[in-house]
């Protein structure tokens, strides 16, 4: 009778009772142990077991007997055992193992060395599961790490023998490889504990092992032959470099240069070849010649010749563009020469600020002008923003009226867009910088939002050379003036400022996780926007929904502005267009001042589509966003949200809303859950 003492030791660790059984197959060759309840196998063969627990072809020696006395088996099987025993070689070797979790000694038969080995059946496709010897503890080092350095060998051992075994049976049964697409050919490995999954390479990982050089693309923000080039590649799998002249306008000149004079996007090139746009790469995909097109032109490395990357830096356009204000000089000089200080007004402590005629003393003096000019100077720097009223009263006056600089202002030092100083050249024209922060934020959103703009990789945003564009932008609206913008315009710049202030201040302070975070983040996080602080709160409620009734700076900057930034009426399609961060909140989107009107509504007919409003017809019950429910005010009465909101739903919503209504019967309006996670 042969044993096999790896295949004895390895089953030892299991055994956790003081009895141990040794079961002997009926004509096989290897001992098998189990305790009073539960057998344990090394291979595939389940032995039977009767009523008393033990196997039917199983020969039972007791532990506690120190010689192999037989003391419980069937009858017929014990001759033939008794007689197996003896014929053991002399030169066979009987050996006590160690104690297995305080329990006797197991005798081990060690088998004559020239005795045959067991093999594996024949046909088997899978080789038996890895063994495990047991590994008695170094008592010079510390059992933690020699537990650690043990289980991770046994891991490793177990993954190279799986792995060998697949390709060894790949030689000989039927290829799963064959029959399969690459994507499903998964293989899961289960190992004590552990979970191991082998996925084979899929054809767009193996083009990028092919692909040595670069792909370029240029492109403009919001343009649809530009998303589809950028959808194409990326289910590809393929790695590309976009360069969006929009933000990186510097690079517009280089496009004219390499295409022979047009600035047509989507532009793509291969390395340092010009591919061509759209229209060139559908007719090779569509002639099944893209892969080979591919590895053909970027089977080598891409040459210095190929468009760069863009990289950290400033666009030369705006240095540019970028003008000194007339009254810079002068401002610098009173930052200087005035006495700024605390002062006692109106029973209330103002801090840093001066007089009117202190201000005016100073002009005359270093000015060398009269006095009726000096006033006329403070009048400028006033309605440049400058300078401001302590409370907002006047523009500029002569005499005991106290007035601060602009970075002295409440707030402004707290502002998320200044940068220890504010922009003292000459502002640019707010229609100009509403469109530039359009386009820079949609860019933001097509390189790093999914194609819905339903999910935002703000981690990807932070770290983008886009965004550190877009915060140096946000610059520009220090002191922009927003009375020259068209009804359009301001809609559309406030929205776009909402929403860009919302991706900002998740970046910047977090994602908020209660009421009282949330009241926080949309109120103490503010930019200097035309002169003034503004909370994302204040663009909301105060400019877009014209509601300043609860909010006290609000009602400053309406003062200071004479009415002319708050909507003359509501618009409620503006609570489709603006994004909080949020998974039920409308997707972030940015708007352009020429279609704002249509954009806004198509942003209503999505956002309807996708959840925010249902209707059940048998329970006569319509489901609404609580976003509804909250902005009731600009929506009206519930029967009339419900007939205003008909036009913005799809055929089959429509029709459901409109039969519930016109049955005169009783409509039912149930307000859906918010849900505050954030939408990343």
């Amino acid at each position: 009778m042969e044993t096999e003492t790896e295949t004895n030791l390895s089953l030892q660790e299991k055994v956790n009772g003081n009895d141990v059984v040794v079961v002997v197959e009926e004509g096989g060759d290897i001992f098998k142990r189990f305790t009073n309840e539960n057998i344990s196998v090394s291979d595939d063969s389940s032995p039977i077991s009767n009523s008393n627990g033990h196997a039917e072809n199983a020969v039972v020696f007791d532990n506690n007997i120190k010689d192999d006395r037989v003391i419980s088996a069937p009858e017929e099987k014990k001759s033939k055992v008794e007689d197996s025993m003896k014929e053991i070689p002399s030169d066979s070797k009987v050996v006590d193992s160690k104690k297995i979790n305080g329990g006797d000694y197991i005798r081990i038969v060690i088998p004559h060395s020239q005795l045959p080995k067991p093999e594996a059946p024949p046909g088997l496709s899978t080789p038996p599961p890895p063994q495990r010897s047991i590994s008695l503890p170094d008592e010079n080092k510390p059992w933690i790490g020699n537990y650690l350095r043990e289980r991770s060998n046994n891991f490793s051992a177990a993954i190279a023998k799986k792995l060998s075994s697949f390709k060894e049976n790949n030689d000989r049964d039927v290829s799963w490889l064959s029959v399969m697409k690459p994507e499903e050919a998964v293989t899961q490995i289960n190992i004590s504990g552990m979970k191991v999954i082998v996925k084979m390479k899929s054809e767009s990982e193996n083009e990028k092992e092919v692909v040595k050089g670069r792909i370029s693309f240029f492109s403009r923000s919001k343009c649809r032959d530009c998303t589809a080039v950028r959808t194409f590649f990326r289910q590809k799998g393929l790695r590309f470099v976009e360069i969006n002249i929009d933000v990186y306008r510097e690079r517009e000149k280089e496009l004219i240069e390499r295409t022979g004079g047009s600035s047509q996007v989507p532009q793509i090139f291969f390395n340092d070849k010009l591919f061509g746009g759209l229209v060139a790469l559908n007719s090779l995909r569509n002639s099944g010649g893209f892969d080979h097109r591919l590895r053909e032109m970027l089977g080598r490395k891409c040459s210095s010749d190929a468009p760069a990357a863009p990289v950290y830096g400033f666009d030369d356009q705006d240095q540019e563009e970028e003008k000194k204000d007339e009254m810079v000089d002068i401002i610098r000089f009173l930052r200087q020469r005035l006495p700024i200080q605390d002062r006692l007004m109106k029973m209330k402590i103002v801090k840093n600020c001066f007089s009117g005629s202190e201000m005016v003393e100073v002009l005359i003096q270093h000015l060398d002008c009269g006095r009726k000019k000096a006033i006329e100077i403070g009048k400028q720097l006033s309605k440049k923003h400058f300078i401001h009223h302590v409370f907002g009263e006047n523009e500029f006056e002569d005499g005991n009226n106290f007035y601060r600089f602009l970075e002295h202002e409440t707030n402004i030092q707290s502002c998320y867009n200044f940068r220890g100083s504010t922009n003292d050249n000459e502002p640019k024209a707010a229609a100009l910088v509403g469109q530039r922060l359009a386009k820079i934020m949609s860019a933001i959103l097509e390189s790093y939002a999914s194609n819905d703009g339903s999910h935002v990789d703000y981690g990807s945003i932070t770290r983008s050379e886009e965004f550190r564009r877009y915060v140096n932008l946000a610059q520009d609206v220090h002191r922009l003036n927003l009375h020259v913008l068209t009804a359009d315009e301001k809609l559309a710049f406030f929205l776009n400022l909402h929403n860009a202030m919302v991706i900002h201040a998740i970046i910047r302070i977090g994602h908020p996780e209660g009421v009282m975070d949330r009241k926080a983040f949309f109120s103490d996080f503010q930019y200097i926007v035309g002169g003034y602080a503004y909370s994302i709160n204040t663009i909301k409620n105060g400019i877009l929904r014209n509601n300043h009734k609860n909010n006290l700076l609000v009602l400053v900057i309406i003062k200071q502005n004479g009415w002319q930034l708050t909507a003359e009426k509501v618009n409620p399609l503006i609570h489709f267009g603006l994004c909080n961060g949020t998974k039920s909140s409308p997707r972030v989107r940015f708007f352009t001042s020429q279609g704002v009107e249509a954009e806004l509504r198509s942003a209503a007919r999505e956002f309807f589509q996708n959840g925010g409003m249902d209707v059940n017809l048998e329970k006569r019950t319509v489901y609404l966003s609580r976003i509804i429910k909250w902005f009731n005010a600009d929506f009206g009465q519930e029967k009339q949200i419900l007939k205003w909101m008909i036009s913005y739903l799809d055929a089959t919503k429509a029709g459901l809303l409109t039969h519930l209504m016109d049955d005169g019967g009783p409509i039912n309006i149930v307000y859906q859950n918010y849900d505050w996670s954030p939408n990343s």
